[in-house]
């Protein structure tokens, strides 16, 4: 996906939001807002891929900011709070006698509306003390765009893409829909830590590699997936799936300026631009099949 106009402004209030998030100091804060526009100007340009301006501001920032993880709290309350929903989550996918297809489904639009655990971004407005009833209204409403059925036939061997924080703990109900079939599942983290990003520190943290066979990493902090910066493991990942699971805005970004697959988006369209180049609504939940 290529950089969108709006995706200027937007970077440069999650710039301010981060650096609040590790510093008072208002000199730096003011100097890292100049220094990232900066970044701006000599990254952006109509058809540059939208994570290549990002990723850049977003180390700019880090740098200056002297901190590798800004977002580490966050990350933290993001778990947090998933771990309280999670038996929510649990409940209304099991509810009743289902098929295994329908259960996967549910598991999916429950790892889908846990893609609101993304803190930053411009214009999100969900507050984490009522994410239990935004939750469950959600689930209610289901999927925008659904096409688990056909994600279903392709679950022998998952390579996963893992987005945030705390919607990391719903993606363990697909994961354990896709176990339980017989299905083998790589999960893939950030390499270094960035935004809210899922790293291997929380997962093992967590202990979310015992859900899955395998884990590995992205090889960066890049935003997304930088397929230049992948580990020789991961391309091989990708190429052996029978089925790549993109979780997250981010993932879509990057992974949409490859010619890989078959590969799903799961995601909540968070922003106008992603919103447009999937063709949704702001809002809307996704879980869509590009063979």
């Amino acid at each position: 996906m290529k950089v969108d106009a709006q995706c200027s402004y937007c970077l440069l209030s999650r710039i301010h939001y981060e650096s609040k998030l590790s510093t008072d100091d208002e000199i730096l804060i003011n100097n890292i807002m100049q220094e990232c526009i900066k970044v701006l100007n000599d990254t952006y340009a109509p058809g540059v891929p939208a994570a290549l301006v990002s990723t850049s501001m977003h180390r700019k920032a880090y740098e200056l900011l002297n901190d590798e993880d800004p977002y580490r709290d966050m990350k933290e309350l993001c778990n947090r709070t998933a771990e309280k929903v999670l038996p929510i989550a649990e409940s209304l996918i099991y509810e009743g006698e289902n098929s295994e297809t329908e259960l996967f489904r549910r598991a999916v639009l429950a790892a889908v509306i846990g893609n609101f655990f993304d803190f930053g971004v411009m214009g999100l407005e969900v507050p984490i003390s009522v994410f239990d009833e935004t939750f469950r209204q959600h689930f209610m409403r289901g999927l925008d765009i659904d096409d688990t059925n056909k994600m279903f036939e392709m679950l022998d061997n998952v390579v996963y893409v893992a987005d945030n924080c705390g919607e990391i703990l719903l993606d363990t109900l697909v994961f354990d829909i896709i176990k339980k079939i017989g299905g083998h599942v790589t999960l893939v983290v950030r390499g270094m830590p960035i935004l809210t990003d899922v790293t291997m520190k929380e997962i093992y943290e967590w202990k979310i590699d015992r859900k899955v066979d395998r884990v590995l990493t992205t090889g960066s902090g890049s935003i997304g997936v930088d397929l230049e910066l992948a580990p020789k493991q991961l391309l091989e990942a990708f190429d052996c799936a029978s089925l790549i699971i993109s979780k997250g805005m981010a993932n879509y970004e990057t992974l949409t300026e490859h010619d890989i697959g078959p590969i799903a988006y799961l995601l909540k369209a968070k922003c106008k631009p992603v919103a447009r180049h999937i063709g949704v609504e702001v809002g809307h939940s996704v879980a869509k099949l590009c063979e």
